[in-house]
């Protein structure tokens, strides 16, 4: 068993969190789900770009209800464990998604790359053969991704039950290890920041060709229809990839768990919402 700390105040701050983030998480469901509900239901909107936006709403709704929760639960109970095999689940499924989201992102800019870039070629380049592996390798990728982390996180041994953090995640289970974890914070800043650097990479390259486009364009309405089109996805991709880059590619020395909670309920909560 492990003891979830991240949050330890007075039971009347508890409350108001449990209020609050109830609320959050709420609003998070609703507004991601109905977005799935109507991109199947309206055919008008059985496009790529749709298609992509739908899987993304679907993974934040399952990225938030994979550590939300289980810490509601925790605000109004005075146990706060959670089993070894839930532990290593949440975990799985944590990185399943947030990696998954991070090669789909990358995805989304090349689709608007093709669409605004080259439009009259879009419905052919990136055709039912293009999205749907893209899609698919996106959760391949990952699924593979949380295994190696989850199998070598979950190989360690531990000296204390204590996890200061509101869910299982990678660097506060290394935290209270007894055994050597270099292997693990080698595996984690190489393989998230190889994830990081590819992704970023699309999404800089993409977004480069779509800025051409936009100065070549005349109309002023075109250019406003572009960056409505492209905004919002350019600012959700930098403040998730920014709270990425911040937890896990630095180095060791440098974490500071209780900080890490703020930073991580944003990245878990936040940005879903």
């Amino acid at each position: 068993m492990f003891i979830l700390t991240g949050f330890m105040a007075d039971f009347d701050s508890q409350v108001f969190l449990f209020i609050l983030f109830l609320a959050i998480y709420l609003f998070t469901l609703i507004g991601n789900l109905g977005v799935v509900i109507l991109v199947i239901a309206d055919f008008r909107l059985h496009t790529p770009m749709y298609y992509f936006l739908s899987v993304l709403s679907f993974l934040d709704a399952c990225y938030s209800s994979v550590v939300t929760p289980k810490m509601l639960v925790n605000f109004l109970s005075e146990s706060k464990a959670i089993s070894f095999f839930g532990c290593a689940t949440q975990m799985l499924l944590f990185v399943t998604f947030g990696t998954t989201e991070c090669f789909l992102l990358a995805a989304m800019a090349y689709d608007r790359y093709v669409a605004i870039y080259n439009p009259l070629l879009y419905t052919v380049s990136v055709s039912a053969r293009v999205y749907m592996p893209l899609i698919v390798l996106s959760y391949v990728g990952g699924i593979l991704h949380a295994s190696i982390h989850t199998g070598a996180t979950f190989s360690l041994s531990f000296c204390a039950s204590e996890v200061r953090h509101i869910f299982c995640d990678i660097l506060p289970l290394l935290a209270i290890s007894c055994s050597d974890t270099h292997v693990n914070q080698l595996l984690l800043f190489y393989f998230v920041g190889s994830i990081e650097i590819v992704t970023i990479l699309i999404v800089l390259i993409s977004y480069g060709f779509i800025l051409l486009a936009i100065l070549r364009m005349k109309s002023a309405e075109g250019r406003r229809k572009v960056f409505s089109t492209c905004g919002s996805h350019l600012t959700g991709v930098s403040i998730f990839h920014g709270t990425i880059l911040f937890m896990y590619v630095r180095p060791s020395s440098s974490y500071a768990l209780d900080h890490d909670v703020i930073v991580s309920i944003f990245y878990t909560i936040v940005i879903p919402c």
